[in-house]
């Protein structure tokens, strides 16, 4: 009944993801290599957790 206003976790892995991925992009610009590597590491760590939502049905 209340399920309308539950948060979508998806939503909110994929917005960290994006923003995990243009910080690593500006750091990669700014020639900052190990910033690049360690933003992109996260944003794989996310992006891993959103399969696993999109994989487990509702």
């Amino acid at each position: 009944m209340f399920s309308i206003f539950k948060k979508d976790p998806k939503k909110k892995l994929n917005k960290q993801y994006s923003e995990k991925l243009e910080l690593a992009m500006k750091a990669q610009r700014n020639g900052d290599i190990k910033g690049y590597s360690m933003l992109t590491s996260e944003a794989e760590d996310i992006y891993k957790e959103i399969q696993k939502l999109e994989a487990t049905p509702n």
